[in-house]
């Protein structure tokens, strides 16, 4: 578990910390927990700003994607929404107050 943990904020580009891992070298959880991490973040209310509608933090996610994400967990993340039709769709952010 330590090591999915240490390395969810490395990029598939190479780009992110600690480590600056790439691609494979990434732990398979840290690439699922990245995924994860990101849109919890976008739809959760922050000091700095109200959190994201859920379609708003899909559309981001799907924008930024590349380089960032392993395309195929960031793909599965992404059809988990459209296959399902997930109900947080049509609603504001599980963690949206109001």
């Amino acid at each position: 578990i330590r090591p999915m943990i240490r390395h969810h904020h490395e990029r598939w580009d190479g780009n992110g910390y600690p480590d600056g891992l790439k691609g494979e070298e990434i732990p398979l959880g840290s690439r699922i927990i990245a995924v994860v991490d990101v849109f919890d973040a976008l739809t959760s209310d922050r000091p700095y700003r109200r959190a994201l509608d859920v379609d708003k933090a899909i559309g981001m996610i799907k924008r930024e994607m590349e380089g960032y994400f392993d395309p195929n967990i960031a793909r599965k993340f992404l059809r988990m929404f459209e296959e399902l039709e997930y109900p947080l769709l049509h609603r504001k952010s599980p963690h949206h107050e109001g």
